[in-house]
Formats: C-alpha cells, sequence, structure tokens
C-alpha cells in the first residue's frame, strides 16, 4: 500500500497538470486516476509503480478535487503572502505544492497544520532550490499565523 506522502505526491502531480488543462478536476482524475495510466506512467516514474487502494485513492480524490473547486480562494492566499513575487513568477510546482498543503491546511482538520507544512516543505526539496522551499515554507507559516484562528502548532 503506498504512503500517505506518496498519495500527496501524486495528488500534487494532478494539482499541477490542472494549470495547463481545460478540463476540471473531475475529468483529469477520471483520466489520469486510473490503473491503466498508472502502469504507463510509472515505466517513467517510480511513485506510479504501485496504485493506490482505499483512504489513499480516496485522499488523492479529495484533495484534487479540493484545489479545484477552491483554486481562486487558494491562489489568492499565496499571492496575498508571496511579498514581494508575482503570482506568475511563483514555479507551477510550489503553487501546486502550496494549494495542497492550504487546502489541507483549511479544509482537512484532521491534518495537523504543522504537519501539512512539513509535508509540503519536504515534497519541494525533491523539485525546487532552497530559495522557492524557503519561500513556501514562510508563505505557509504566514498563512497559518495570521488567518486561523487557532495556527498555534506551527
Amino acid at each position: 500500500m503506498i504512503t500517505r506522502t506518496a498519495a500527496r505526491e501524486i495528488a500534487v502531480h494532478f494539482a499541477f497538470e490542472l494549470g495547463f488543462s481545460d478540463l476540471s478536476a473531475e475529468a483529469l482524475l477520471e483520466q489520469e486516476l486510473t490503473q491503466e495510466r498508472f502502469v504507463k506512467i510509472a515505466e517513467m516514474e517510480p511513485l506510479y509503480a504501485e496504485f493506490p487502494q482505499g483512504d489513499q485513492l480516496t485522499y488523492i480524490r479529495k484533495l484534487v478535487l479540493g484545489v479545484g473547486e477552491h483554486e481562486y480562494e487558494l491562489d489568492e492566499y499565496i499571492s496575498k503572502y508571496a511579498i514581494g513575487w508575482k503570482f506568475e513568477r511563483i514555479p507551477r510546482i510550489a503553487t501546486a505544492i502550496m494549494r495542497i498543503a492550504m487546502y489541507e491546511i483549511m479544509y482537512m482538520p484532521e491534518i495537523p497544520d504543522s504537519a501539512a507544512i512539513n509535508e509540503a516543505v519536504e515534497l519541494a526539496k525533491g523539485y525546487e532550490d532552497q530559495k522557492v522551499v524557503s519561500f513556501i515554507n514562510g508563505i505557509l507559516g504566514s498563512f497559518v499565523r495570521k488567518e486561523l484562528p487557532d495556527g498555534s502548532d506551527v
């Protein structure tokens, strides 16, 4: 069974794809979240070697659908805390990572804020340089401290 961390990374990939696609989140999931598609992708990306089951499949779907539904709201928060950066200048994978983390923080109370931020930072290390990783950490930390009344676990 795949881990929650792997499921989150797959959700980030799909959230990233949403930025390049005219498909809705639901249509993208119908197209990409299939065993056949995973077999093809696994040849190039080991993350897709195992198809998610049960809770992890539900988790991926919830994250991608949630990001698709709340994209505008999430992007507004990213823009608000991206001091000195225009939204268009933020790397798209960094945006996808932050959208996933913010969605978890805002809409998945079972996930501690600090865990969502830590997972986002660790995931970003595999895709971005340290400057962008620090940027992501700063935005997410500021978001929790300033927007959430109980953002004290960060």
